[in-house]
Parts: structure tokens; C-alpha cells; sequence
């Protein structure tokens, strides 16, 4: 998603009608972010579950991209996770 607003609906409802989950990956707080736009729109249109990852709602702090990362849950493993959750599969 290159922008949030507008946010491209069409894409995300036929994603959602074809895949029946959707994952959003975001590098900064989840919370009014793509994650939570995603979810208006679905819920609205055509109800799938919906995975976030994201920055959950704390402060942030300085350091390493990738020490940053591993903190915050934004690593690939995090994506496969949500994405196997989405799926159902543990």
C-alpha cells in the first residue's frame, strides 16, 4: 500500500474475498496506522481476519534498526508468525 488516504478499498476487499486473512506490516505504532484502516475497510465490506504487525502501543526508544526490530516484534519471523496465525497454523 502506497498510501493509506486514499486507501485503495478495492484492492483490500478483493485481497480479502481471495484469500480470506490479511497481513499488515507497518514500522510504526499499529494504532490509526495501515493495520487499523485495513480493518475498518474489511469489517465494512467483506469480514476476514486481520493480522497486525506493528508497534503495539508504547514509547519508542533509540537504538539499532535491527535491535529496534527484535524489540518491537518487526522482524520476518513476526511477518511468517502473523501470517501462519492467519492461517491458522501454529
Amino acid at each position: 500500500m502506497p498510501t493509506i488516504k486514499p486507501l485503495d478499498e478495492e484492492a483490500v476487499i478483493r485481497a480479502a474475498k481471495e484469500t480470506g486473512c490479511i497481513v499488515t506490516v507497518e514500522n510504526h505504532n499499529y494504532i490509526g496506522g495501515l493495520g487499523s484502516t485495513v480493518t475498518e475497510t474489511v469489517c465494512s465490506n467483506y469480514p476476514c481476519q486481520v493480522q497486525r504487525v506493528g508497534i503495539r502501543d508504547v514509547f519508542g526508544e533509540s537504538g539499532s534498526n535491527e535491535d529496534l526490530a527484535k524489540k518491537y516484534g518487526l522482524r520476518s519471523e513476526n511477518i511468517i508468525q502473523a501470517v501462519l496465525s492467519g492461517l491458522g497454523i501454529k
